[in-house]
């Protein structure tokens, strides 16, 4: 009788090791496919607001913390693009405070010679209808900052028609293409600051 017990034991014993075994190694693989798969969509993001024949380096690995007011509140991340080891480029995450319902999130990629090389809107509020044709998959507004040049903080072309601008507003809301013309104009701008700063600007994760 206790021989069975502790063989009954024993096997019990296994089954715990080897079911737990089992469960980190799918708990691993699960975050390794999550990892996995935020890295392609940060790369398909990265590839909508900057050509990828413009960089051969590892973009991601190539990111630095900055606080500026030009880009938002607190800090964004801003990455370097490099061809050859020279930087040449730089996508930048940035807000638009002023979204008819509250911040507005994008990502711009510039040159850095004044140059917008293509703008995504990653998280809004704004109105459905009116306000959310900043999203690519309701309108091509946003595409059209790509290849605009910026030629300084007073360039007038930089903001909505309605303001003497080159930008289309919407049909009933003109407050939300207003807020990211702006704020896409201010992150072209920083842009130009960067490669001053590069040596001073600390890297992601530090």
């Amino acid at each position: 009788m206790l021989k069975t017990i502790r063989k009954h034991g024993i096997t019990l014993a296994l089954f715990a090791a080897g079911s737990t075994g089992l469960t980190a190694a799918i708990n691993q693989m699960t975050k390794t496919t999550i990892a996995e798969q935020a890295s392609l969509q940060q790369k398909a993001l990265f590839d909508q607001v900057l050509p990828a024949e413009r960089y051969n380096n590892a973009l991601a690995q190539s990111c630095y913390l900055v606080t500026a007011p030009e880009l938002g509140k607190g800090e964004h991340r801003v990455y370097i693009a490099k061809q050859d080891d020279k930087p040449v480029a730089a996508v930048l995450e940035t807000t638009a405070p002023d979204g008819y319902s509250g911040a507005i999130q994008l990502l711009v990629g510039a040159d850095f010679n004044g140059t917008v090389l293509g703008t995504r809107v990653t998280e809004h509020h704004e109105t459905p209808g009116l306000g959310d044709k900043i999203e690519l998959r309701l309108s091509d507004w946003i595409t059209h900052f790509a290849g605009k040049k910026i030629s300084g903080a007073d360039d007038a072309h930089w903001a909505v028609k309605k303001d003497g601008g080159d930008f289309d507003q919407f049909t009933g809301a003109t407050i939300t293409p207003r807020a990211v013309v702006n704020a896409v104009k201010r992150a072209g701008l920083y842009a130009q600051t960067l490669p001053s700063q590069l040596s001073q600007l600390p890297a992601c994760g530090e």
